[in-house]
């Protein structure tokens, strides 16, 4: 068993694997974050790093993890200086539905005040 404890619900809902995978996949704060924005379209690394307030370290970690798997896409454009674009693949493009989904029961169901700063 790892330490997350997964396996064990394995064991015991095997229905709600793909589920857990999921969110082991796009659950974590960072590609959250990430996906969320790039809904609005290709961004460059700096306009992430803005949007999202991740460091350079945390961003890059975090969209290599999304390019591995397959739910982020880039390119590069070799003109001085040289920019690279991030942009969701098909298949992260298929999440917006689920983050509008997941919107709709936030509204309803929580209470998604901004904060006092």
């Amino acid at each position: 068993m790892d330490s997350s404890g997964d396996d064990g619900l394995a064991e015991l809902n095997p229905e709600a694997c793909p589920t857990v995978e999921s969110l082991d996949v796009i659950g974590t704060q960072w590609r959250l974050n990430v996906l969320y924005d790039l809904q609005e379209g290709e961004k460059r690394f700096n306009e992430l790093k803005e949007s999202t307030g991740a460091s350079s370290r945390t961003l890059s970690q975090t969209l290599d993890t999304l390019k591995e798997y397959g739910l982020v896409a880039e390119r590069s454009e070799r003109a001085s200086p040289i920019a690279v674009y991030y942009r969701l693949t098909e298949e992260g493009e298929a999440l917006e539905a689920v983050f509008a989904e997941l919107d709709a029961w936030a509204r309803t169901h929580m209470d998604v005040t901004e904060p006092d700063v």
